[in-house]
């Protein structure tokens, strides 16, 4: 979301400045053009050659350098985005009354872009009423605050106060100002994780996989402005993004359930969860005493999801399943593309190395009706769920 984005970072004179260098080294990894601007008190917090490097451009501090004018209109104006992190109590004070003593005010006041910021400060100071005016009146300008933290604070304290950490800023303005609009007002159901079929209470059936590349595909669709709800199996760790709605269940069944439910009223539907194939036919009321060598179980078939949702499935309803093969692989992919009317199956092989449930990269080969293949390299989930997604937005397209 944030490749090609430009970000005025702002950095005020908090212990919590030692927290942008990790934010500026995210917000560069992820694309984003980043230049920084620090209040002359900052300095003894955090160094502008640290910043300067990991920016890759050269950090402002003065208004004017030897001979040199740093233009601070011009840096309001360049920015999509200027974040204030951290903000401390006394540059708050002097934002919400208009004050401009520094090239950090001075840019701020000039800024024509949308403002974030994060506060850092003592509890007491957070909680102190001219804070809670101030923060107010940043609202009422239309800046956004993001909320801060609960934890050890610099004085040995343990309240509010502390500053969001550097992932959860980007996460919010991500969320909050850069997310695309090419899936606008389209809805989407993604399903994720494993399924857990009851043997016992303690015991079940279940497998290893850990959701991960579900919710790539989730944030994906996410991150081109669609509503997504992704239905989760257990152990899935939700999404960053506050906005992807979860529901959890445990079994294939209900699953079934929430996915059938939910299809008739979704533009995007991708079956990524692991879902498992059998459960057993009898659920013991408790736990099954250890007895013999051998115990045996009667497995019955689960409910076929993807399949009942490929004969539900509407011309305008976009479908995708998932297929983990170790043997044949692309004629049986190819099959359950057929055989459950989908609009295209992802292939997933389990002989490539880095490939398989919790690994964070994936391999994948996509098919689709009209007889395509998309072959893929080896990449980040979070890359291949992209992959995914472009193709279900060309799919829509064509459909239009």
């Amino acid at each position: 979301m944030l490749a090609g984005k430009k970000i005025l970072l702002g950095i005020t004179g908090s212990i919590a400045a030692y927290k942008s260098i990790l934010l500026v080294r995210i917000l560069v990894k992820a694309g984003a053009d980043v230049r920084v601007v620090m209040t002359p008190s900052a300095k003894d917090f955090v160094t502008p050659l640290t910043l300067a490097t990991l920016s890759k451009n050269k950090v402002l501090i003065n208004l004017s350098d030897e001979s040199t004018w740093a233009n601070h209109v011009m840096l309001g104006r360049w920015a999509n985005l200027m974040l204030v992190a951290p903000l401390s109590c006394n540059s708050l004070a002097k934002m919400a009354n208009g004050i401009c003593d520094n090239l950090f005010l001075a840019s701020y006041l000039s800024a024509t872009c949308p403002v974030v910021v994060a506060p850092a400060m003592d509890e007491d100071m957070w909680q102190h009423r001219s804070t809670k005016r101030n923060i107010a009146t940043l609202q009422e300008f239309g800046h956004k605050v993001i909320v801060v933290n609960k934890g050890e604070l610099a004085s040995g304290l343990f309240g509010e106060g502390r500053m969001a950490e550097p992932e959860e800023i980007v996460t919010f303005i991500e969320e909050n100002y850069f997310r695309q609009s090419a899936l606008a007002g389209k809805k989407s159901l993604v399903t994720a994780g494993p399924t857990y079929e009851a043997i016992d209470p303690v015991r079940f059936v279940g497998n290893h996989s850990s959701g991960k590349m579900g919710i790539a595909i989730a944030e994906a669709l996410y991150g081109y402005g669609a509503e997504v709800t992704v239905i989760a199996g257990p152990g899935v760790k939700p999404s960053k993004f506050k906005g992807i709605k979860q529901i959890d269940i445990k079994s294939a069944a209900e699953m079934f359930g929430h996915a059938n439910s939910l299809f008739h009223s979704s533009d995007i539907a991708v079956m990524a969860a692991a879902v498992a194939d059998y459960s057993p036919k009898d659920v013991a009321l408790e736990k099954i005493k250890k007895s013999g060598d051998n115990l045996s179980l009667e497995l019955k078939k689960t409910q076929d999801i993807l399949l009942s949702l490929g004969n539900l499935k509407r011309k305008d309803q976009v479908l995708v399943g998932f297929a983990l093969e170790t043997n044949n692989e692309k004629s049986n992919a190819l099959k359950k593309l057929e055989h459950k009317k989908a609009d295209f199956i992802v292939l997933n092989s389990l002989k490539e190395e880095g490939v398989g449930f919790g690994k964070d990269t994936n391999k994948v080969t996509i098919f689709d009706r009209e007889g395509n293949e998309y072959p893929f390299e080896m990449k980040s989930k979070a890359l291949v769920a992209k992959d995914i997604v472009d193709l279900i937005i060309q799919k829509i397209y064509v459909k239009a």
